[in-house]
């Protein structure tokens, strides 16, 4: 699965003649998974229509700071809010000294000047105008403020001249993407020990059959591989899958409701944070028989049982440095959102979500979630893609952690 799947890109076009790859870039973007929203420069639109972008990114372009149609809002802050990533292709002489200098003159470079997350510039111009000092010094000054580039390559320019200054290629340009958001989280989670549960279990009614549900395991398996690639030590307790699990995890495979309570309650102690996605029964049969139940006995009477609740006892265990997530599936929409289930149980944090939700079905790959924590009613995060969700949800652990450790500094320190 690429880096891309799932995330939110902002194509920015400025006014070049290498607007005419952008068209490719948008696509390959797609192609890996990306959701991308256009915004283009009234200049770049002299060398490549909307229509055409809004083709291949499936979206409205944006170009206007102030359409026509109405908008409600601060229209430049919610896109803003919207990017997880900017890429900036192809990026004018003019562009990069507008972003340099804090210009905000129509909406691209507005959006800019809004935005938090990362940002990578590619620039294409005349080999001249690249090499020109205050090209090179408004370059230097968003190289020094976090701005990332993807540099132009040396070829035959527009202008019939040889030399530096061709866009880079969408395709290497993609890849940087993909390394962006591979390096965002490194090691924000390092020394850290986090145990997630995934999975349904399994609660027999004789040695052929048993009760379960249809959870596939995904959700738990990405926030297990997302972690590790955030630096942490992960246990991953799992109920039957077909999943394979992330090299490198402490993997710790059950079968019953009772099974996987032994293995979390066991490995919560040493944890810094512990995420519970799994699907775990909430009945079990009192008395499994020890042979197959004959069909011609007819149908069998079932008495059932209560599991232990695992989510309760690792919150009766909970101690202040500790962060615990729960998980909260629910059909009927009244149900989702319950801060009940968040101080009954002692939870810092809830994922609610429903699977009757289009894109949020079971064994499937995105989810629509809601995360509830002591200081909101729900954060609605729309469809994601389950690895995005997944760090989501590790970017409260990771926060959680950097508060903790600050406290502990400030006191050793008094």
């Amino acid at each position: 699965m690429s880096a891309l799947e799932g995330r939110r890109i902002l194509l920015g076009i400025s006014g070049g003649i290498a607007a005419y790859k952008s068209a490719y870039l948008c696509r390959r973007l797609k192609d890996h998974g990306a959701d991308v929203w256009v915004s283009m420069t009234k200049h770049a639109t002299q060398f490549i229509t909307t229509l055409t972008m809004e083709t291949v990114s499936e979206r409205d372009v944006l170009v206007e700071m102030f359409p026509k149609d109405k908008y409600v809002g601060t229209r430049h802050i919610d896109i803003s809010d919207w990017t997880e990533l900017a890429i900036i292709a192809p990026a004018t002489a003019n562009l990069i000294g507008r972003y340099a200098n804090g210009l905000a003159d129509d909406l691209l470079t507005t959006l800019l000047i809004s935005m938090t997350c990362p940002v990578l510039i590619c620039p294409a111009m005349n080999t001249d105008m690249w090499n020109h000092p205050a090209v090179q010094q408004n370059m230097k000054a968003l190289r020094d403020r976090g701005v990332h580039f993807a540099d132009p390559g040396s070829g035959i320019l527009a202008c019939k001249t040889v030399g530096i200054g061709r866009m880079a290629e969408p395709d290497d340009i993609v890849t940087v993407a993909e390394t962006l958001f591979q390096t965002a989280h490194v090691n924000d989670l390092e020394g850290q020990h986090i145990v997630v549960t995934a999975g349904p279990t399994r609660e027999r009614i004789d040695p052929v059959r048993y009760l379960s549900n249809y959870s596939s395991g995904k959700m738990g398996y990405a926030i297990a591989d997302a972690a590790l690639k955030r630096g942490a030590k992960v246990t991953l307790i799992s109920g039957p899958t077909a999943l394979t699990p992330p090299t490198g995890v402490d993997f710790i495979p059950v079968e019953t409701a009772e099974e996987m309570h032994a293995a979390a309650v066991a490995r919560f102690s040493s944890c810094q944070a512990a995420i519970a996605t799994a699907a775990v029964s909430d009945w079990r049969v009192s008395s499994p028989s020890t042979n197959k139940l004959p069909k011609a006995d007819g149908p069998p009477t079932i008495e059932l049982t209560a599991n232990p609740d695992i989510l309760a006892a690792l919150g009766e265990r909970k101690s202040p440095h500790q962060y615990l997530v729960g998980f909260s599936l629910e059909t009927d929409p009244k149900r989702l959102v319950s801060t009940d289930k968040l101080t009954s149980k002692n939870l810092d944090l809830l994922v609610a979500n429903n699977p009757m939700t289009a894109g949020s079905e079971f064994g499937g790959d995105t989810n629509e979630a809601i995360l509830v924590d002591r200081s909101n009613d729900g954060d609605e995060l729309g469809l994601l893609s389950k690895r995005d969700l997944a760090h989501r949800i590790l970017d409260r652990v990771a926060a959680h952690v950097a508060t903790a450790a600050a406290a502990a500094a400030q006191t050793r320190t008094t």
